[in-house]
């Protein structure tokens, strides 16, 4: 496979950093800085961000990473504890963790500008989620010349599907012309990778819609509005995160809307890159509102798209209709 040592690397990044927000959870406490968008970000955040660009830097030095976080709060004097606890969460994976080489390893994930080759990074993707608990997710993905390559998503809350082992903790991985696999969180050897599909449910009637959980993610009027007009009976799948993006390519949902009600806003690429690819290489289509491709050559945002369509492929067309009449 042409991405065979990407995909190594990525799939143990993200579990490596995984384990490390599952630890950081059970003692969360207070230990959160907020930005200025006054999303929360955790001890966790930062952990996870340190333990993937350290091993980026170490397999793949020259390439950049556009993640979502940078050490610049960390290294203000008056969250010189919270540094430190961050440095106390890396040890987990990389003994070796010293404040200084933390905030390094977060700032390798600082390139913002679009290069022909680069990653991009959520540490923890559904920040709220983690925080109460429920799904987030650890998201990896590679770009080759504005294509998605590679992904690696850790989903360490979600419910498995697969016998055997914990209940819950599950990877999702995909290449581009590889297809798209899932594996036990615990247990993500290349031997433990099975394939997933999406459903093959062509009518509104019989399928299952996705949306965020959050209701300043989405518009839950617009969204309820095209599940009318497709005729879509079942209830919608709220969750956090880019596990969304999981369950449809396994078959538990069959369309996944993110229609947003603020005016202007613009999504970050790692907030759905390597969900994209785990759902187009498990056979479904992923568009904007307006069914063009989602643009990865502009840097750190899909800023020529606006909405996310996610679908098992067969809906798809049905859905833009949808959105078109509503529109």
């Amino acid at each position: 496979m042409k991405y065979q040592r990407e995909l190594d690397v990525a799939i143990h990044a993200v579990r490596r950093a995984a384990g490390v927000c599952a630890s950081v959870q059970k003692t969360l406490g207070s230990s959160t800085l907020r930005k200025e968008d006054r999303s929360p970000v955790t001890v966790a955040d930062f952990g996870s961000q340190a333990v993937v660009c350290h091993a980026l830097q170490e397999a793949f030095p020259e390439d950049p990473v556009i993640g979502e976080e940078d050490s610049a709060a960390l290294r203000l004097p008056e969250n010189e504890s919270v540094l430190a606890k961050v440095t106390e969460a890396a040890r987990q994976a990389l003994p070796a963790a010293a404040p200084a080489s933390v905030c390094a390893w977060i700032d390798k994930g600082n390139a913002v500008g679009y290069s022909d080759r680069f990653w991009t990074l959520d540490p923890i993707d559904g920040t709220k989620g983690f925080l109460r608990g429920d799904q987030y997710v650890v998201a990896l993905a590679l770009i080759v010349e504005g294509e998605l390559a590679v992904a690696a998503m850790a989903c360490p809350n979600l419910p498995r599907e697969i016998p055997g082992g914990p209940e819950k903790g599950v990877l999702f991985a995909a290449w581009r012309g590889g297809g798209a696999f899932q594996a036990p969180l615990a247990d993500a050897a290349p031997a433990a990778l099975q394939p997933v599909r999406v459903r093959t449910v062509a009518t509104g009637a019989q399928a299952r819609l996705c949306e965020p959980f959050e209701s300043q993610h989405g518009s839950r009027r617009a969204v309820a509005a095209i599940a009318d007009r497709l005729g879509v009976e079942a209830p919608s799948l709220r969750m956090d995160s880019q596990a969304k993006y999981g369950v449809l390519a396994r078959g538990e949902a069959d369309i996944y809307l993110r229609l947003t009600s603020r005016s202007g806003y613009i999504e970050n690429i790692w907030d759905h890159a390597a969900g994209a690819l785990v759902v187009e290489e498990a056979g479904g289509t992923v568009t904007d509102a307006a069914g063009r491709p989602l643009d990865f050559r502009r840097g750190a945002q899909l800023d020529r798209n606006a909405g996310i369509v996610a679908t098992n492929g067969l809906l798809h067309d049905a859905v833009l209709d949808a959105l078109g009449a509503a529109e």
